[in-house]
């Protein structure tokens, strides 16, 4: 005879955690994943460890390593159900910040967290995620799925990873020998990329049924979703084509790179100056999309808010000798970069690193 006081027994997946579901999306993953092996892996998905062996090609290999989120961008994706490319913006936003140290990127890994775990909506994400591995050349070599009941409401999802890369330490980009003269050079953007969605949900909700349908000539939600562009594989090879030199005799190529995150152009740019330098950027010099034209109107912020909050349609700055910045230019444009020269450097008065006029 059973007794009535002995509790009902409890399993992990009663409690809300499905393994068989997290089983089910490795085997996903793992095809995926296979799609972004290059040199260097011995080991990736499914090990307690990856194992990444750095290229025998680097005489002197400095690592170099970067993490990021996606942001509240995430809270769009949830909302108009777009989970194929946030992603992308993951990797990007990552490899991105690798490459503005001259480094390669070389493998990456992430990080996806939910309260129950939909394998169609991981799947896709990670799908973003193996895709911007692949357009960067870097690895997909593990990660973590973290099914968490109760931590995260019902389809929602949040998203960390980070990317190492590796650089030649003689080739490492400091900015130290940025001077008075040199040219900036600006890659154009995919859109907002991954910063300042807060500010964008509120210009939604502002704009309600009044927002346009197109943007850029993209529907609406896709202008806004559109992913972080990845500069990776067209810069490494501009660098490769200018590359910078002490040498007095034969100056010039790339001496540094800013990837136009949060805080936009007057933030970042600074970053990579040295003391006594400053970015004079030419107003009108890169034009204007329709997407931040409309975000700047919605939100009835000045430019100056919009080149702090915004990357305001330049997502990658270049500064260069500028006896080298069109030879770089066109390299860039036949690999298929939209190229502006926005700007030069100066020497800094009032304080002031960066000044759009």
């Amino acid at each position: 005879m059973t007794d009535s006081s002995t509790p009902t027994p409890l399993s992990y997946k009663a409690a809300g955690v499905d393994i068989d579901a997290g089983d089910a999306l490795i085997e996903r993953i793992k095809p995926l994943a296979k799609k972004t092996m290059r040199e260097g892996v011995l080991a990736g998905i499914g090990g307690f460890g990856a194992l990444f062996e750095v290229p025998k090609r680097y005489k002197e290999p400095v690592l170099v390593s970067g993490t990021d989120g996606v942001g509240t961008k995430l809270k769009l994706a949830f909302e108009w159900n777009m989970h194929d490319t946030v992603g992308i913006d993951l990797v990007a936003m990552s490899v991105n910040d690798v490459l503005v140290q001259g480094a390669e990127p070389l493998f990456f890994l992430d990080y996806f967290a939910c309260g129950k775990l939909d394998v169609e909506t991981a799947a896709a994400v990670i799908g973003g995620i193996a895709k911007g591995c692949e357009l960067s050349g870097c690895a997909l070599i593990g990660g973590e799925t973290a099914e968490m009941p109760g931590m995260y409401p019902a389809g929602e999802y949040d998203l960390a990873g980070f990317a190492v890369g590796a650089v030649e330490k003689s080739k490492i980009l400091t900015g130290a020998s940025v001077k008075p003269g040199d040219v900036v050079l600006g890659l154009a953007s995919h859109g907002v990329h991954s910063n300042g969605f807060s500010l964008v949900r509120k210009c939604i909700e502002r704009a309600g049924a009044n927002a346009p349908a197109t943007l850029d000539g993209k529907p609406f939600k896709q202008a806004l979703m559109e992913p972080t562009r990845l500069y990776v594989k067209n810069v490494l090879a501009a660098l490769a084509a200018h590359p910078h030199s002490d040498d007095a005799t034969s100056p010039g190529g790339i001496k540094a790179l800013a990837h136009i995150t949060g805080g936009g152009l007057l933030e970042n740019i600074p970053r990579v100056l040295p003391e006594g330098t400053a970015a004079h950027l030419k107003k009108g010099s890169w034009p204007q999309t329709e997407l931040f034209a409309w975000l700047q109107k919605t939100a009835s912020i000045d430019d100056n808010e919009m080149n702090r909050t915004f990357n305001n349609g330049i997502g990658m700055v270049v500064v260069i000798d500028a006896a080298s910045a069109e030879a770089c230019a066109q390299t860039l444009r036949s690999a298929g970069e939209t190229v502006y020269t926005i700007g030069v450097i100066a020497e800094r008065g009032e304080d002031v690193a960066v000044v759009v006029a």
